[in-house]
């Protein structure tokens, strides 16, 4: 296949899936160089209809004209024709959703590289953002890592810090964490081209799985204690929130506030337009967004309009 001509502006190619990775896709548009070719996942269904829908990557690449490849694996030659083609210096990989084999880590001539959500080796994995924040750790971050055939095992190049507050959602630390990413990429790739940067192996120790967040994990157990609980709502929004069934009705939590106020696990003890009070194992939820099926995420004293609650009620306590 024809190899294209040298240049010296380097050529570094791009894989990515979801709106995280589109933030870098964007901010390496901005920096001196030709990409090649983005690699994304394939459209799926969504929305209501479930029509198929090109992936935000896919979006922000077309938007800008650049060329895109959307191959179900990179297990065999010809669904990697594309990217050898290409002919990158470098791959640049955040939050891409397939396994890249061998062939693909070595195409590269810099090889590939990976903005990962969490400060290696703490959160390797498919949800660093949301265990991070589950289990209360007091800061993240952004490590830029050199690409091998492990999990998130590959050699670091860089890192920033980044501070987990107690009201930080997934949502509002995945947005602080993206576009610590992209900066990240920008600052670190003048130096990585030039061969200024020497890789450092991760340590050891420290080292921990963030396993893919399942819908079963919604399901909110009121014998454990408030700001355990606390966490996983922050921590599981925008997906899948925290449930608590009521009467037979599912209801979803999505906001709350823990408070030190001893409760019986799962009972209702106040209800208003401040909150709807829920005893844990350790001291009380006041949950102040909730959610019936079929309906919208609505403010307390909203969603109480139409479907209230009473104290004395008691929500299922799992198992």
């Amino acid at each position: 296949m024809p190899v294209p001509p040298p240049t010296d502006r380097p050529r570094i190619a791009f894989a990515g899936t979801p709106e995280f990775a589109a933030r870098a896709l964007d901010a390496l548009i901005g920096f001196d160089c030709d990409i090649p070719l983005v690699l994304t996942q394939p459209d799926r269904p969504a929305g209501r209809g479930m029509k198929l829908t090109p992936s935000p990557v896919k979006a922000h690449a077309l938007a800008h004209g650049l060329t895109v490849a959307q191959p179900d694996t990179l297990k065999t030659p010809e669904q990697r024709a594309s990217l050898a083609q290409a002919a990158p210096d470098l791959l640049v990989v955040v939050a891409y959703g397939l396994l890249l084999p061998r062939a693909v880590l070595d195409l590269p001539r810099l090889g590939c590289i990976n903005i990962h959500a969490s400060l290696l080796p703490r959160w390797r994995g498919a949800a660093p953002i949301q265990r991070a924040i589950e289990a209360g750790d007091a800061r993240t971050g952004i490590t830029l890592m050199q690409m091998d055939i492990g999990l998130d095992t590959g050699p670091m190049l860089a890192e920033c810090l980044v501070d987990i507050t107690d009201t930080d959602s997934a949502a509002s630390l995945h947005d602080r964490l993206a576009e610590a990413g992209a900066r990240l990429l920008i600052d670190t790739l003048p130096d990585l081209l030039a061969g200024r940067i020497a890789p450092r192996a991760q340590p050891d120790a420290g080292a921990c799985y963030a396993a893919k967040i399942g819908k079963h994990e919604a399901a909110l157990d009121f014998r454990r204690p408030a700001p355990e609980l606390g966490r996983r709502l922050r921590a599981f929004d925008p997906f899948p929130g925290g449930v608590m069934t009521v009467e037979g009705m599912p209801i979803k939590l999505w906001r709350a506030e823990v408070l030190g106020r001893p409760g019986t696990p799962g009972l209702i003890s106040q209800v208003d337009g401040h909150g709807v009070v829920i005893g844990c194992g350790e001291g009380s939820l006041c949950v102040t967004e909730l959610q019936k099926p079929g309906g919208r995420r609505l403010p307390v004293a909203e969603f109480l309009r139409g479907h209230p609650l009473a104290p004395g009620q008691q929500a299922q306590l799992p198992g």
